[in-house]
């Protein structure tokens, strides 16, 4: 778990703060709603600042990341590993949303584990 220091407004660390937590929107819209809330404030606000584009794009890299494994886990319910590992996959989001949230209110940027970068 790697964190970068950075320092920012108030205005920008709360947009940083929102690319990560936007993602929890998911919960209650299934499927593309962990993606959609931190593609929308990312492409909203990338040309804003450096900051809030580097942590849109981690936190899209992470939830793309995590559409992925659950697609994978998903598979594997036909051998029956899949339910717990979709379990698992669904509590680690919320812990590393919850943290990467915390360390961007912070100023740091936080590089989830797991993550595929995807988007660079």
């Amino acid at each position: 778990m790697e964190t970068t220091t950075t320092s920012t407004s108030s205005s920008v660390r709360t947009w940083c703060i929102l690319a990560h937590a936007t993602a929890l929107v998911g919960f209650l819209v299934p499927v593309a709603g962990h993606i959609v809330g931190p593609l929308i404030v990312w492409l909203a606000k990338r040309q804003d600042s450096p900051e809030i584009d580097a942590h849109g794009k981690e936190s899209m890299n992470f939830q793309i990341s995590m559409l992925i494994w659950n697609a994978i886990a998903a598979i594997l319910i036909i051998v029956l590993i899949g339910i717990p590992i979709l379990i698992l996959l669904h509590i680690l989001n919320i812990i590393f949303v919850i943290v990467a949230s915390i360390q961007a209110s912070e100023g740091k940027l936080y590089r989830y584990p797991l993550a595929i970068r995807l988007i660079s």
